[in-house]
């Protein structure tokens, strides 16, 4: 079967993906509260069987030969990286492999400059879209304010992935005014011809998600991570779940397979492939669906070409 991974990291030693506890509550306290989750963390781990974490290397070609492996091992065709260091780097990380390598913009879109940084993105840099933390962003996504860059975005119909839920897994943020998919609902509706993504099945607001993506055709959803968040919820949910309330709600044409993946040895996640697959197949899915899930969405939201 085709497969783009639609939704990976690219990290490279030193450059986080995203700020951490330590910056606004000090290093001391970040130290305490990663003490204090580590159990949890631990048994993520040990749950999948997943290794410990190896620390990044520090060369972006050493760090894309291991993902082209990776992905030859694997499987899969092309992989959408979200975050890297910074748009240059994104740029100079997608033109290492350019057939196989699908770049996003990240940059603070409260910024003065965050308009025309995402035009540059996206005109001389060849990014695909823009990647938003949403928990990380402290005026309301659908505040006027953020309009220019979602005109540009429109202008230029790049697709705009914001995770939403908690960040940073056990121990991070689980609480922001743009928490919940809901937030983006006004911007949604001015800008009905920019695809937006919400990924990790709604990660802990799954009402939400659903009840946007009902609203506004223009939201799409993708299934990546453990979305071991589910086992937190006050009633029981399933990955297989998700995948059948969003096809009851939107159609397989507006879910997108990813897996979140960020380190190695791990890299791509065989596991969460294997068992979505199995899910979409034991739910009915036809053949035409499940290639639209794990490739031909994804293909069309980037532009891949000859699709």
């Amino acid at each position: 079967m085709r497969i783009i991974d639609s939704h990976a990291h690219f990290i490279v030693k030193g450059h986080p993906i995203f700020p951490g506890y330590a910056d606004t509550h000090g290093a001391e306290r970040a130290a305490a509260v990663a003490e204090q989750s580590r159990r949890m963390r631990e048994d993520w781990r040990r749950a999948w069987r997943f290794p410990e974490p190896e620390p990044p290397s520090g060369d972006i070609h050493e760090v894309a030969a291991r993902w082209l492996k990776d992905m030859d091992q694997k499987g899969v065709e092309r992989m959408v990286f979200l975050t890297a260091s910074g748009n240059e780097d994104m740029a100079r990380i997608v033109a290492l492999a350019p057939e196989r390598f699908i770049g996003l913009a990240y940059h603070d879109i409260t910024s003065k400059d965050a308009a025309r940084e995402l035009e540059r993105a996206i005109t001389s840099l060849g990014l695909k879209g823009l990647k938003v933390f949403a928990p990380l962003v402290d005026v309301p996504l659908s505040d006027s304010s953020l309009f220019p860059v979602y005109e540009v975005a429109e202008h230029y119909q790049v697709p705009i992935l914001i995770h939403f839920g908690i960040l940073g897994g056990a121990g991070g943020i689980a609480w922001h005014m743009n928490i919940s998919p809901m937030s983006i609902h006004d911007a949604a509706k001015a800008f009905p011809r920019i695809p937006f993504i919400v990924p990790h099945f709604g990660c802990g607001h799954p009402r939400d998600a659903l009840f946007l993506a009902w609203a506004c055709p223009n939201v799409h959803i993708d299934t990546s991570g453990s979305n071991q968040w589910m086992r937190f919820m006050p009633y029981p949910l399933t990955v297989r779940d998700m995948f059948l309330k969003c096809r009851q709600t939107i159609g397989a044409e507006r879910i997108l397979f990813g897996t979140d993946a960020m380190t190695f040895p791990r890299g791509i996640v065989s596991a969460y492939l294997d068992s979505q697959v199995r899910d979409c197949v034991e739910l009915g899915f036809s053949e035409q669906e499940v290639d639209a899930i794990f490739y031909g969405n994804a293909a069309r939201l980037y532009k891949v070409e000859g699709v």
